[in-house]
C-alpha cells in the first residue's frame, strides 16, 4: 500500500509558518535542493491543500522555462508537470485540471482508495491546514521535516489538536552545510 509522507520545514520550536504564513526564514540552498529533489524524483503523486496548490500552480507549470531558470527550477518544473497532483478543496469541485485529482469530501475513503492504487510515495507538501485534517483521520503515514536553526515563537504549529500519542520510527537524519537538520520518520503503527 502507498504511504502519505508529510514534508515540511519546520522551525526548532514546532512551526511551519509564521503567524501570518511567512516561510521567509527557511533555509534552502543548492545542496538542500539536491537531496530534495533526488527523493522527489522517485514519487509519482504530489498531495497539497488547496492554498499551497494555487501556490505551487501559479510558479512550478512554467519555471523551468524563464531565462535563466535554475537548475533546481528546471528539475522541479519538469517533476512537477509529470507528476499526479492531489487537491484536498472544498471550493474547486469539479475543475478539470491536467493530472490532477480534487477531493472536496469523503477524505478518508477517497484518500484510502488512492493508497490501494499502484504508484509511489505520495508527498504531501506543506499545506499544515490540510496536514492537520490528515493528522486528525490518522492518513499520514511518515514525516519529512527539514529542521531549520531559527525559534519562530509563534506561527502555525506543525502539530496540533493531537488527541493520541503517536509512534514514530526514525528512518534517517542528514545535517546540511547551511544548518537544516532532516528527519525522515514513518509512523510505527505496531
Amino acid at each position: 500500500m502507498r504511504k502519505i509522507i508529510s514534508f515540511m520545514h519546520i522551525s526548532l520550536d514546532g512551526f511551519v509558518a509564521g503567524p501570518n504564513g511567512e516561510m521567509n526564514w527557511i533555509k534552502v540552498d543548492e545542496e538542500l535542493f539536491d537531496h530534495v529533489g533526488k527523493r522527489i524524483s522517485e514519487t509519482d503523486t504530489a498531495l497539497y491543500g488547496r492554498v499551497t496548490y494555487d501556490m505551487m500552480q501559479s510558479y512550478w507549470p512554467e519555471a523551468g522555462n524563464k531565462p535563466g531558470a535554475s537548475k533546481h527550477d528546471i528539475e522541479h518544473s519538469q517533476w512537477y508537470n509529470q507528476a499526479n497532483k492531489i487537491v484536498l478543496s472544498k471550493t474547486m469541485k469539479g475543475e478539470e485540471l491536467p493530472n490532477t485529482t480534487i477531493i472536496s469530501d469523503n477524505l478518508s475513503d477517497r484518500l484510502n482508495e488512492i493508497k490501494q492504487q499502484p504508484g509511489s510515495e505520495i508527498a504531501l507538501f506543506g499545506s499544515p491546514t490540510a496536514t492537520h485534517a490528515l493528522m486528525q483521520q490518522n492518513l499520514i503515514d511518515g514525516y519529512w521535516l527539514f529542521v531549520n536553526p531559527v525559534i519562530l515563537g509563534e506561527g502555525i504549529p506543525l502539530f496540533a489538536n493531537i488527541k493520541d500519542k503517536t509512534k514514530l520510527k526514525l528512518l534517517a537524519t542528514r545535517q546540511f552545510t547551511n544548518g537544516v537538520t532532516e528527519l525522515s520518520y514513518i509512523i510505527d503503527r505496531q
